[in-house]
């Protein structure tokens, strides 16, 4: 089988992009970034979906982005807004995260001889981070093809983002035909050591939208209020 290497955060658009690429007949090899975020419970959801789905291999690398900060998500001094979706880059957005992980996900590729990467970004129902958008992976895929031994031997790296340009509800539906066990993955940008969702956050309230739109009973296991 074709080797691809597949970034895995746990969430559920990462287990629908794993599930997309093992339906697509590769042998995926999962790889997920340990970078000192709020919570390791995602960490733990990733480890589930690549058992489920059948990953090859999964790997987490620990990169510590706590180092610099800049982000509600790797600085706890900064609060998680909750009080719902607004225009702008939001602080949850953690500076180089996606270039860092595709750059570790490179990495490991060139060692796998892969020459597919996926990665589960997403342009519509997003929280308006900008390396999310499609002009930026095709930026990275170029500049993979001009920075590895293996490009420059003849062998052309491909990024693939299968949800670049698909809504929640159509990555749900999709995850869904795919046998996805959404409630096994964890979005919440603030959930507990269990995994339990605040309910309240973008991630959560894009996935809650999402079920709705999708007309699919949400799985999320959430906090009890209060």
């Amino acid at each position: 089988m074709t080797k691809a290497v597949i970034l895995l955060s746990g969430g559920l658009d990462s287990a629908t992009t794993l599930a997309i690429a093992r339906d697509r007949g590769y042998a995926c090899y999962a790889l997920s970034i340990d970078y000192a975020q709020r919570h390791g419970a995602e960490l733990a959801a990733a480890e589930k979906m690549a058992r489920s789905i059948g990953a090859s291999e999964h790997r987490i690398v620990k990169v510590d982005l706590s180092a610099f900060g800049g982000s509600a998500l790797t600085d706890v001094s900064i609060a998680v807004p909750t009080e719902g979706i607004k225009a702008g880059i939001p602080v949850t957005y953690v500076p180089a995260r996606n270039t860092i992980m595709l750059s570790l996900a490179l990495a490991w590729a060139e060692v796998l001889k892969s020459h597919d990467i996926f990665i589960g970004v997403n342009a519509v129902d997003y929280s308006g981070y900008p390396d999310c958008r499609p002009e930026y992976i095709a930026a990275f895929e170029q500049m993979a093809n001009l920075a590895t031994k293996a490009a420059i031997e003849g062998s052309k790296l491909s990024i693939h983002a299968p949800l670049i340009s698909l809504s929640k509800a159509e990555i749900i539906r999709q995850g869904m035909l795919l046998g996805v066990d959404y409630s096994q993955t964890v979005s919440c940008y603030q959930a507990d050591a269990a995994g339990l969702a605040c309910g309240k956050c973008d991630s959560c309230r894009l996935r809650r939208a999402g079920f709705t739109a999708a007309e699919v009973p949400d799985p999320t296991r959430y906090r009890a209020p209060g």
